[in-house]
C-alpha cells in the first residue's frame, strides 16, 4: 500500500503539489525550528489550558480545540504565512479561484485515553454538495511529537478519488508519525481522522487550513479576528484571513452610517481604514479576470 511521502522543509511547490494531488498527503520535516515550537506553546498554552473537551465523539470527548489563532499568536501567524506552505496552497487552489482565504486556525490537543476519530474527509465541511474541484489546502503544524501511540493524524494515502462514504480498511491507514515542527499537508479530499491516544502525555497540532476564496470559512475570521485586531496585521495576513474581494462583486459591503456621509458599496478592506471611498463592486483587476473568464468558457 502507498506509504506517506516524506519531503525536506526545503521543497518547493512544484515539488509539494503533485503529491497532494496524487496522494492527498505529505510530511515536511522540520519546519520549525524548536525556538518557534517553543514560542508557539508558549502563546497558546493559557488558551489552550481554558479549552473543554468536545461534546460528541466526533469533536472528541478528549480532545480540545482551540481557535482564534490568528488573533491570538505571533507564532501562528508565521505558520499561515509561511512562504513555501502559503505558495503551494495558492497553486494547489489556483485552478478553482481568484483568491485564497484562511479557512480555520485551530490548535488539536488529543488527550490520553481519546478514541480513534472517525475517519473523514475535511471537505465534508460544505456537506457534500461540492464537485469537480477541490476545496481546500490543509495543514497540521507538530507542536508534539506524533507518534502512533499519542494520536498522530490516521491518513489514508490515494483515497482522494474515492466515493463519499467509502470506509477505509485498516490496512490502508497510515499514521503520520513526525517530530514537533513538521508539518503534515493534505487535501480536503484525502480520508483521514485524529488517532487515539494511549500514551500518558497530549499530542499537540495546529491545524491550519486555506480554502477558495468565495466559500464560506469553518471558522468566521471576521468574528475571530475583527477590525480592531485585523488593521494591525501584514497586508497579506489581513487579505487571507477575508478583509478583501474573494472575486468581483464578491464580499463588498455598505458601511453603515448616515445619508450621505460614507460610500456606498466597498471592499472589507474599508473597514481597516483603507481602500478609500471607492463607489464601485470590484476592483478592475478582478473585473478583467473575471471578463477572461467568461470568454474562455464561451470558447469552450
Amino acid at each position: 500500500m502507498t506509504e506517506l511521502v516524506r519531503l525536506p522543509a526545503t521543497a518547493t511547490p512544484d515539488e509539494i503539489v503533485p503529491i497532494v494531488q496524487r496522494d492527498g498527503a505529505l510530511i515536511l520535516e522540520d519546519v520549525l525550528a524548536s525556538t518557534q515550537v517553543d514560542q508557539a506553546l508558549r502563546e497558546l498554552t493559557p488558551y489552550i489550558d481554558a479549552t473543554r473537551p468536545g461534546h460528541d465523539d466526533f469533536s472528541g470527548r478528549h480532545t480540545t480545540r482551540t481557535g482564534a489563532l490568528v488573533a491570538r499568536s505571533a507564532a501562528s501567524r508565521e505558520m499561515v504565512l509561511h512562504p513555501g506552505v502559503l505558495a503551494s496552497a495558492r497553486q494547489f487552489l489556483a485552478p478553482w479561484c481568484d483568491r485564497i482565504q484562511l479557512h480555520l486556525s485551530q490548535v488539536i490537543r488529543i488527550l490520553p485515553g481519546e478514541k480513534a476519530q472517525r475517519i473523514h474527509r475535511d471537505r465534508w465541511a460544505w456537506g457534500t454538495h461540492l464537485s469537480g474541484l477541490e476545496p481546500q489546502f490543509n495543514t497540521i503544524w507538530a507542536l508534539t511529537d506524533f507518534e502512533a501511540k499519542n494520536g498522530a493524524t490516521q491518513v489514508v494515502p490515494g483515497s482522494v478519488g474515492w466515493k463519499d462514504g467509502r470506509v477505509p480498511e485498516p490496512s490502508e491507514i497510515r499514521r503520520a508519525e513526525m517530530s514537533a515542527g513538521s508539518v503534515l499537508v493534505y487535501s480536503g479530499s484525502v480520508y483521514h481522522g485524529g488517532g487515539a491516544n494511549e500514551s500518558d502525555g497530549p499530542r499537540i497540532g495546529a491545524n491550519m487550513t486555506y480554502t477558495l476564496g468565495w466559500l464560506r470559512q469553518e471558522e468566521n475570521q471576521y468574528l475571530s479576528c475583527p477590525p480592531e485586531i485585523a488593521r494591525e496585521f501584514p497586508k497579506e495576513l489581513q487579505e487571507l484571513i477575508g478583509y478583501a474581494m474573494g472575486s468581483y462583486a464578491l464580499g463588498y459591503y455598505t458601511p453603515p452610517l448616515p445619508p450621505g456621509e460614507g460610500p456606498e458599496s466597498v471592499g472589507p478592506e474599508f473597514a481597516l481604514g483603507q481602500g478609500g471611498d471607492a463607489y464601485r463592486l470590484g476592483s478592475d483587476e478582478l473585473y478583467e479576470k473575471l471578463n477572461d473568464q467568461i470568454r474562455a468558457a464561451r470558447d469552450r
